[in-house]
């Protein structure tokens, strides 16, 4: 038995000695090391770790789906053409109609200006016509020699009214009407003249259909006893 024992502790004295172990607490031999690759990443201040790019790999769409897309793509940029078009466009008629609305307005003031002059030219045979009464009645001239310069200056007048486009009403023997007369006066009448302009007291004008003043007008009014016996 004790021999039995004595001969497993020396086989398990051999065995330590192989593995380099002492019963007594001898230092061991170190074991095998085991490689271990560290594969954390390192972040440098200042530096962004850049994704790494991915391969390209096939594409998963169906044909018919990427071409709806291109057409889209186009179709998307045909309207953005389409939309500085019209923009430019724009801007350009924008631009010519404030051109042609300055020239039109520029073309107007002008017109006025010479019918303008136009007008005051013809207004000065009629003062030469006043200057000359004037002078005859200063100097002692005739009543006729008055009244001929007189009919001269109401002519001159008449010519420049006719420059002017403006139109004498008629009044005169016409039968009334509102629009055109303004009765200031009633006058009794026999029968056929009842309602007809019997007086002018200051003659009427118009600018083509523009009333520019009615005329002030006398109007006849028969009796209705005389209406009845003309009846």
């Amino acid at each position: 038995m004790v021999s039995f024992r004595r001969g497993k502790n020396k086989q398990v004295s051999e065995e330590r000695k192989a593995n380099g172990k002492s019963r007594w607490g001898a230092e061991e031999s170190e074991p095998e090391r085991v490689r271990v690759n560290d594969r954390r990443r390192v972040h440098v201040e200042g530096l962004e770790d850049e994704p790494a790019e991915e391969e390209a790999g096939p594409s998963l769409k169906p044909s018919y789906v990427e071409e709806l897309e291109a057409r889209a793509r186009a179709a998307e940029q045909k309207a953005a053409d389409v939309q500085a078009r019209f923009e430019q466009v724009r801007a350009e008629l924008r631009r010519e109609t404030d051109e042609l609305r300055q020239r039109l307005a520029r073309a107007a003031d002008e017109r006025a200006a010479r019918d303008k002059a136009s007008f005051l030219t013809t207004l000065l045979p009629v003062m030469d016509n006043l200057s000359r009464a004037l002078e005859a009645a200063e100097s002692g001239g005739t009543l006729e020699s008055l009244l001929d310069g007189l009919r001269g200056t109401i002519s001159g007048f008449e010519s420049a009214l006719a420059a002017a486009g403006a139109e004498p009403v008629e009044a005169l023997g016409q039968p009334f009407d509102p629009e055109l007369h303004e009765a200031v006066d009633v006058a009794e009448v026999e029968p056929a003249r009842d309602g007809r302009v019997t007086a002018v007291y200051s003659r009427g004008y118009r600018l083509g259909n523009q009333l520019l003043r009615p005329a002030r007008v006398q109007v006849g009014r028969a009796r209705p006893e005389a209406q009845a016996a003309g009846e």
